[in-house]
């Protein structure tokens, strides 16, 4: 099969999505398919000449949803993807944020192989799709096969766009993120407990939270826990003057660090704090800690949900409730063996988010949109059409 893969957040930008594409890509090609990734320029730290991969107009970073989102501008993007889709003949395009400007909708209305669309995010009513509600709507007709990657994300999706979608979960990478991963040494320290942050420093993401809590697990557990935060943006030194001097030898920026350092620094963490607000879909960040086996304290939003059981797996806490996120974390400090019992619980749940297995069902989702298009009475497709894809039939 000739797949293409849409999305306007890819390497060098990390994140949830990014590796999402990346690695159904990967396990794609590992089933005989043959995948193109279709995407944006990036101005900084971009890769050319990746193989498997095109890219399009640039890349513009743009705060949406209490975070940054990627959206990819250009006075020619139309003709660039209508000049990939005749030159790669795609047999079925798979298309990441679908009703987002403005890559991914340009492709939806572009492309007239059968498309399944991927729905990633978690929000409330947004002013945006209000207004262009209609237009959206007729659009988002235009897919062949709906995923959302939780029950939240398909709340918020079918809130403008009812219809029919399958729930199919981020995966992760069991393998890079594994339990034997050797850590980061100097930061290892008999006497210390590690507390993990690892994400953009965005205010949604809660570091805020757990910088406020620190003062009292410091006290609580007499010095012996220590915060370790990955992860950068421009309000990093905001974040940074919010931790109290008192505190300061307790509290360890890193910034960006390296994708292949990650593992790493899972590994050096001992108890993996994800303190969001909400509208995460997901939980990308707690299912690479559980792969990597540690125990992890995590908000109790509906999108965590999706990966931790409150108690079995993970410890979870009432968003935004400081002194609750105190008490799970110093809990867990003082007690070694119930961070072992999360942490192989963890493991076992992550092994069920393994990349191979995720990637199976949106294969399957694949056969069913093309059985879809080659059905009688299923949307006709022109065959040839000068600015789209033939079909796979």
């Amino acid at each position: 099969m000739r797949i293409g893969i849409v999305s306007q957040s890819y390497y060098p930008r990390y994140g949830g999505v990014t590796e999402h594409v990346h690695h159904t890509a990967v396990e794609l090609r590992r089933r005989g398919h043959e995948v193109t990734i279709i995407t944006s320029r990036f101005r900084h730290g971009e890769t050319n000449g990746t193989v498997g991969v095109e890219r399009v107009g640039h890349n513009l970073l743009i705060p949406f949803n209490g975070a940054f989102v990627d959206v990819t501008v250009g006075l020619t993007l139309r003709q660039e993807l209508r000049r990939l889709m005749r030159a790669y003949d795609f047999d079925l395009l798979h298309i990441h944020s679908p009703s987002a400007p403005t890559l991914p909708l340009l492709a939806v209305q572009i492309a007239t192989c059968a498309q399944v669309g991927t729905f990633h995010t978690t929000c409330g009513r947004s002013l945006l799709q209000d207004m262009g509600r209609a237009y959206l709507a007729r659009a988002m007709a235009r897919l062949d096969a709906r995923i959302a990657v939780s029950r939240t994300a398909e709340a918020t999706a079918a809130r403008y766009y009812p219809g029919e979608y399958v729930v199919i979960p981020n995966g992760v990478d069991v393998a890079r993120f594994h339990p034997e991963v050797r850590p980061f040494e100097e930061w290892r320290d008999p006497d210390k407990v590690n507390l993990l942050f690892v994400g953009r420093l965005d205010p949604r993401k809660g570091l805020q939270y757990l910088i406020a809590a620190m003062p009292g697990v410091v006290e609580r557990t007499r010095g012996r826990a220590r915060l370790l935060v990955v992860g950068d943006s421009y309000l990093r030194a905001r974040f940074e003057a919010m931790v109290p001097a008192s505190i300061r030898g307790s509290v360890r920026f890193f910034g960006h660090v390296p994708s292949a350092e990650l593992p790493r620094w899972y590994a050096t963490g001992d108890i993996f704090v994800s303190p969001a607000s909400g509208n995460e879909s997901f939980g990308i960040v707690l299912a690479e800690a559980m792969a990597a086996g540690r125990a992890v304290v995590a908000s109790d939003i509906p999108g965590y949900r999706s990966v931790v059981t409150p108690g079995e797996n993970g410890v979870m806490f009432p968003p935004g409730d400081v002194p609750a996120l105190a008490s799970a974390l110093v809990a867990l400090v003082d007690d070694p063996g119930r961070r072992q019992r999360l942490a192989e619980r963890g493991r076992a749940r992550s092994l069920e988010l393994a990349w191979p297995r995720v990637t199976e069902r949106i294969e399957e989702v694949y056969r069913q949109a093309l059985a879809k298009r080659s059905a009688p009475g299923g949307r006709p497709v022109r065959t040839g059409a000068p600015d789209g894809c033939p079909s796979a039939a």
